[in-house]
């Protein structure tokens, strides 16, 4: 996030898209309401009603998949009704002239026809956010899992430079994590392109750098995603080593994992419970849970916090860092001789800048957000205040495209799938809570009442959804949250693996999976 989480009251206006923020980020969404209470006015965009979009005083119920071309009517209005906060954009962007020429072709009629969204909300949306005086995007999954997640976030990083609603109190672009520690897991260097702390893999000085601290050469350029290795799994991949992540459940196009895993000679896998997954690893390492764990989390706001073991570890169980740290030591590997979880993040605060002003000592009270450059900072709240990284604010000219597949003759409706309130995630810890088995024991697809009737559908039976990949059987919802012509279904439950049926296409740049969009057809069972 740009902007720390209490910055959620302050906002005029609250953008929020592609955001189930009050099912998902329950903690968090009640800064929101409280910002309502104070009278700040709120946009919702997304296909479904959700609570948050009952809150909302303008709700813009967009179709799957088409949400740069509603950024794109936004962006022609603002510049239409003139509120392109001018200064801002001479003095902090870069490459304006050429956005604001191309964003003149696209009206909110052109977006209307592809959204679905009325043109006159569109151009309400607009002038709502773009007249704001803090005006603060919000958004998560419903953004970054489609084939254009790239485009989007550009897209709302645009209207973001257009109004200068970034850098202040109250504004800013602020993605909410999809899980804890996200953002810490990126920070340390576990995506692809970057070294610890977002020091490109490309650069010269950064290989050099990180090859002596690891103490062997490393190739120039950037590492595969998860996507391509499980697309080399029986072919240049042989092994695998899966930490904390319920793959089979989690990940699309469900087949082509099972594929790939029994493809491998050898996997191994670092989990706290026996998963789905782990069904398929030839070995299983038992890791130490949150409570028996001392270590370090940072939080979707940047925020870095010291953990601390509670109790401890129950039988063979170790911390993550120890466990992979005895495998590289007994693979030969130099420079893992740690001794503790401080060692490891100290190592982290001696390599990364923007964790170069803290250590273990100075995290104690979880008050910094980074950047922290050096020992007298006190930390970045807010980012971007005089200047961004780059030194400007770059536009990017955007345009729409299709999803990777659409609705036809064959699959004639909208699948979006996401996450339930009382379910976390693929229920490796939740599902095996009574409580909370008993708020949510079994997944349902929710389906419009309308299309209920047209289908021969009935609340509480069972139905078989299919796409390109599979088929799934599954209880019937009757609801008015789901649009006409689309339903929704969580990826929870292993019983109903309704990721058989995502996996049609993935982001160019990111190779984030289409999890938000995927053709179905929908046939109804006879009762079971």
């Amino acid at each position: 996030m740009s902007n720390p989480l209490v910055d959620m009251e302050k906002p005029d206006v609250i953008f929020a898209i592609g955001t189930n923020m009050t099912e998902c980020h329950p903690v968090a969404a009640t800064r929101l309401k409280k910002a309502i209470a104070r009278h700040a006015k709120m946009v919702v965009v997304d296909p479904r009603r959700t609570r948050l979009a009952r809150m909302a005083d303008l709700y813009l119920p967009i179709r799957v998949g088409s949400d740069v071309a509603l950024l794109l009517g936004m962006a022609h209005v603002i510049q239409r009704e003139g509120l392109v906060n001018e200064a801002f954009v001479r003095e902090r962007t870069a490459e304006s002239e050429a956005f604001l020429e191309h964003i003149s072709q696209f009206t909110p009629a052109w977006a209307s026809e592809i959204t679905g969204v009325p043109a006159a909300d569109i151009e309400k949306a607009a002038l709502m956010y773009g007249g704001a005086e803090r005006g603060a995007i919000y958004y998560t999954l419903g953004i970054t899992e489609h084939i254009c997640g790239v485009d989007n976030v550009q897209s709302l990083c645009n209207l973001a430079l257009m109004t200068g609603h970034i850098g202040r109190e109250g504004t800013g672009v602020n993605p909410m994590r999809g899980q804890n520690n996200i953002q810490g897991a990126g920070d340390c260097g576990a995506v692809p392109a970057n070294f610890p702390g977002f020091q490109p893999c490309h650069d010269p000085a950064s290989i050099e750098k990180f090859s002596e601290l690891y103490q062997t050469p490393i190739d120039p350029g950037k590492g595969i995603t998860k996507v391509a290795a499980l697309n080399e799994c029986g072919k240049s991949i042989h092994a695998m080593l899966i930490d904390g992540e319920n793959t089979i459940v989690s990940d699309p196009d469900r087949k082509h994992c099972e594929h790939a895993l029994k493809s491998l000679d050898h996997l191994v896998l670092i989990d706290i419970f026996l998963t789905e997954t782990a069904e398929f690893a030839d070995v299983v390492l038992p890791a130490t849970s949150w409570g028996e764990t001392d270590g370090v989390c940072t939080n979707t706001e940047r925020r870095v916090q010291r953990l601390r073991a509670a109790v401890p570890p129950v039988g063979e169980a170790k911390p993550d860092w120890w466990i992979v740290s005895e495998i590289a030591k007994r693979l030969g590997t130099p420079g893992f001789d740690y001794q503790s979880a401080k060692d490891v993040f100290n190592e982290l605060c001696s390599v990364s800048p923007i964790y170069a002003g803290l250590d273990w000592d100075r995290i104690d009270k979880s008050e910094y957000q980074w950047p922290v450059p050096d020992k007298e900072h006190p930390g970045t709240p807010v980012l971007h205040e005089k200047e961004f990284k780059n030194g400007k604010g770059l536009f990017k000219v955007i345009g729409y495209r299709d999803p990777a597949e659409v609705v036809d003759a064959d699959y004639p409706v909208w699948l979006t799938t996401g996450r339930r309130l009382q379910s976390y995630h693929t229920r490796t810890q939740t599902g095996r809570a009574a409580g909370i088995d008993y708020l949510l024991s079994e997944e349902s697809m929710e389906v419009h009442p309308d299309d209920a009737a047209a289908w021969k559908l009935v609340d509480g039976g069972m139905a078989r959804m299919s796409s390109r990949r599979g088929a799934v059987e599954i209880r019937v919802r009757v609801t008015d949250q789901s649009p006409r012509g689309t339903v929704f279904a969580s990826f929870s439950f292993a019983d109903v693996p309704i990721n058989i049926l995502t996996g049609s296409g993935y982001d160019p740049v990111t190779d984030t999976a289409e999890l938000k969009v995927c053709p179905v057809k929908i046939e109804p069972l006879a009762d079971c």
